[in-house]
């Protein structure tokens, strides 16, 4: 995946074996360090804490916290780890991990292969980098006869040791991974998430990660409940099962959720409509094709106000997180912004 690892020889490999051996290098260490100052113009206030820069990892990229000191030494502005489910669980059969080179996307189909919550919630606890803020990632085993209380599970679990938590009802890759996308239905899943105890008393932010496939209607109801049931902030977004017409990879029509370069488009639409809708009332994070830092500018005047990646770091190396910060602090001076806030919506004024 990464530069410094000799990208062609992991891209030798199958991706889901280079992906373990990346993620093992930054857990040793053997990675880099970014140590270069972050601009003061990319600083962001959010959920009473501090991110000395908007570019953040994505869920997926470390499933399970095995990297987190490692990861968060490549520059970024924050972390989020998972998706992590209550118990282990093994995910889909192999293979469910697809490069598509020539479109510099990816698909996954991986049916979140998780090693459950206490042994990530251990490592969690364990890192020792404790200036950049770290978000976990919820979701509920797949054979669960009440995700529900899956998720109160991992909220009571995760909410003392983490700075922000996601719950993700937009997962393309298992049978019950999109059950909560009905109003009702999340409604009653953060009724019960608002009210767990650890919640209550840490004031830990809650998200919501929403589909890039829902149909405006839906949308719309759904950013209201969840709007209604207290949520601290939205993600936009998730990979999408839809498959452009101009893919050119052999592996375009692999099942999974599709992420990378094709879905920047769709994510940063839907990110829109979400900033609209929610008329500033909570902050989002962009998510979905992020690969330079024109893209996450556009992120950001599209209404989020954090940006995540990770499908680009697999094709450019993690060389792109400093570069994509040193560009948009110059984009940001350029048109006239004095913070990043600015920048937040400004295609909507």
């Amino acid at each position: 995946m990464f530069a410094a690892l000799g990208t062609r020889l992991l891209h030798a490999l199958d991706p889901e074996t280079a992906h373990r051996i990346a993620l093992l290098a930054l857990a040793r260490g053997l990675v880099r360090r970014d140590a270069t100052p972050d601009p003061p113009i990319l600083a962001a206030h959010l959920w009473d804490r501090v991110f000395a820069n908007p570019i953040g990892l994505a869920a997926g990229f470390d499933k399970n916290g095995l990297a987190i000191d490692g990861a968060l030494a490549l520059g970024v502005g924050f972390a989020e780890i998972g998706g992590v489910t209550p118990r282990p669980q093994a995910g889909n059969p192999r293979p469910r991990l697809f490069r598509l080179s020539e479109d510099r996307a990816i698909i996954n189909r991986l049916g979140l292969n998780s090693d459950g919550a206490d042994p990530v919630a251990a490592r969690v606890t364990a890192r020792r980098r404790r200036d950049r803020p770290l978000g976990v990632n919820l979701a509920s085993n797949t054979d669960s006869t009440d995700p529900v209380e899956d998720f109160a599970q991992l909220v009571a679990r995760f909410a003392p040791i983490a700075d922000f938590l996601t719950v993700d009802i937009s997962c393309p890759n298992t049978r019950d991974g999109q059950q909560f996308l009905e109003p009702k239905a999340l409604a009653r899943l953060l009724a019960r998430l608002t009210a767990v105890p650890a919640r209550k008393r840490t004031a830990i932010p809650l998200l919501v990660k929403l589909s890039p496939d829902l149909e405006p209607e839906r949308l719309a109801r759904l950013v209201e409940t969840a709007l209604e049931g207290g949520v601290d902030g939205f993600v936009a977004t998730n990979t999408t099962r839809a498959r452009p017409s101009d893919l050119m990879s052999r592996h375009g029509a692999q099942a999974g959720g599709l992420s990378g370069r094709p879905l920047l488009a769709r994510s940063t639409a839907t990110l829109r409509e979400v900033y609209r809708l929610c008329q500033n009332r909570v902050p989002i994070i962009g998510v979905g094709g992020v690969a330079s830092a024109l893209d996450a500018y556009a992120k950001l005047r599209a209404g989020a106000s954090l940006v995540e990646l990770y499908s680009a770091l697999v094709y450019a190396g993690p060389g792109l997180i400093g570069r994509i910060k040193r560009e948009l602090a110059t984009m940001l001076e350029r048109d006239g912004f004095a913070t990043l806030a600015e920048a937040v919506g400004a295609d909507h004024r």
